[in-house]
């Protein structure tokens, strides 16, 4: 297989590590990269919008609440839902990875805003997108909701958001039919969010916060996954495979943060024993980003569970470090780590996020981490593989591809988006129905409109794509893996080398 020569590979004991030759301009990359969150917006368009080929959508998310809500798990039929985000090439809002989304761009914003600049703005624009459609969502006491639209009318069908006419069914959890997932990952984004806002707009942060005790209390109190509440609707889509103690300790974890009440200090170290999944980070387990969240925030703490935490966020790192004898992802021979499942880029933006932030727990306690074998990893080690991975989606890798829609000279033309690949309202002002845009999902031509800054699924495992809206796997965008991308992004603008 031959590389570009602009890549420098160098193979030794059997593992494969990438150096990038080739110079990136990570602040446009991170400019596309809040934009993106732009052309996936629900709801009423502001005239601040910048991506002007999406318009208005989803208008009619509004309900009307039934006298008896003990009833029914779902509400067919007064609460405004209009607002929040398309989780990625479909037009159905799913809360949860919504809200994992929302944690990770306030998160990026907490630890790398201030390398942001001018586009600091646009990320708190993003995660206020966000929380006003989450205030709305947990408004009614004893109910979260956890979805609007119906997934399996929505995935039969390839029309814009602009003209969907599939039911637009909204579910809902409760105290009797429990959700503890989704409600405290809504916790966790409106505590992160909270302390991102407490700078900019305090009277809204303390709004943020209040609803994030009252969302965790309920899902602490009404313990059950949403699986076995909404399983039907939520699944095989985002369906938990982790269960709900993650959620719960990451919750705990954002409110400490935000709060620093001894509470949540004495709810993580009662509770975090129960995680089991330490090398795991992403929109359903958030065990690893727990580890490296708890890490920071124990550096002068005698927390009972501080060494158990510890202890779990290096063998995290140790776990990915492709030099490590306890390695537990593969890489690609053009250096992109893999885990199971699809979408492999959530992995790669979120890995490297942690990456960097724990990077930053060790230089300030001058520690380095010993994975056994001689093998060490210091924080320049862990900044440099997060750095290869942004690099080989930007463009450093085997195909000379960056995998973000409209960075670099070569990127995916034909990714798996309704909006995206359907003619715009302007350019297409009548209705286009349920089975009318078939043909637009089965021809070959490139999108017509540029989904700016969207990172799709990505590469297979021998470093190729095939730009096809069908490989839904490789080809379709979503919000989490452009949110942690976000933070990074930032970082490496202000360290570029």
């Amino acid at each position: 297989m031959g590389f570009p020569q602009r890549l420098l590979f160098i193979l030794a004991a059997g593992t494969i590590l990438s150096v990038t030759g080739l110079e990136h301009n990570y602040g446009e990359a991170l400019s596309k990269s809040i934009l993106f969150f732009e052309g996936q917006r629900s709801g009423k368009l502001p005239p601040t919008q910048r991506m002007t080929w999406r318009k208005d959508s989803a208008l009619q998310d509004v309900y009307i609440v039934p006298a008896d809500t003990t009833v029914l798990p779902f509400l067919r039929n007064k609460v405004d839902l209009v607002g929040g985000y398309y989780d990625a090439g479909d037009n159905v809002k799913f809360n949860f990875p919504m809200a994992f989304s929302t944690t990770m761009l306030a998160w990026s914003v907490i630890e790398f805003g201030k390398f942001m600049g001018p586009d600091l703005k646009h990320a708190l624009d993003a995660i206020r997108w966000a929380t006003e459609y989450f205030l709305k969502a947990t408004s009614i006491p004893g109910f979260v909701f956890a979805q609007v639209g119906d997934p399996y009318a929505d995935h039969n069908c390839w029309e814009r958001p602009e003209d969907m006419d599939t039911p637009r069914t909204a579910f809902a959890v409760s105290r009797d039919f429990p959700g503890s997932e989704v409600s405290a990952e809504i916790a966790a984004a409106l505590a992160a969010s909270s302390i991102v806002y407490r700078k900019y707009h305090l009277g809204y942060s303390t709004r943020l916060l209040q609803r994030a005790i009252k969302v965790f209390d309920f899902a602490d109190k009404y313990r059950g996954s949403y699986n076995d509440s909404l399983g039907p609707w939520v699944c095989p889509f985002y369906c938990d495979f982790s269960g709900y103690q993650d959620e719960l300790v990451w919750g705990a974890a954002w409110l400490f943060k935000a709060t620093k009440r001894p509470y949540y200090a004495d709810y993580i170290d009662k509770n975090v024993h129960n995680l089991k999944n330490f090398a795991e980070f992403g929109w359903d387990s958030k065990d690893a980003g727990i580890n490296v969240l708890v890490s920071k925030l124990l550096i002068n703490s005698s927390s009972n569970s501080k060494p158990f935490i510890l202890n779990n966020a290096d063998k995290f790192v140790c776990s990915v470090l492709p030099e490590s004898p306890s390695v537990l992802v593969s890489y690609s021979s053009g250096g992109l780590l893999f885990k199971p499942g699809g979408s492999n880029l959530q992995h790669a933006t979120a890995i490297s996020f942690l990456f960097l932030v724990y990077a930053g727990y060790l230089k300030q306690t001058n520690k380095e981490i010993d994975c056994g074998g001689k093998v060490f990893a210091s924080p320049k080690r862990l900044k440099q593989i997060a750095r290869g991975q942004v690099d080989y989606i930007l463009g450093s890798n085997p195909a000379n591809m960056s995998y973000m829609v409209g960075y670099g000279a070569k990127y995916p033309e034909r990714i798996h988006h309704r909006a995206s690949s359907l003619p715009s309202v302007d350019e297409h002002r009548g209705h286009i129905g349920c089975k009318g845009g078939s043909f637009y999902f089965d021809n070959q031509n490139a999108n017509p409109n540029l989904l700016v800054g969207a990172v799709v699924g990505g590469p297979d495992m021998k470093d190729s794509y095939a730009d096809s809206r069908a490989d839904f796997v490789h080809s379709e965008p979503t919000t989490y893996i452009n949110a942690p991308l976000v933070g990074v992004l930032a970082y490496f603008n202000s360290h570029p080398s």
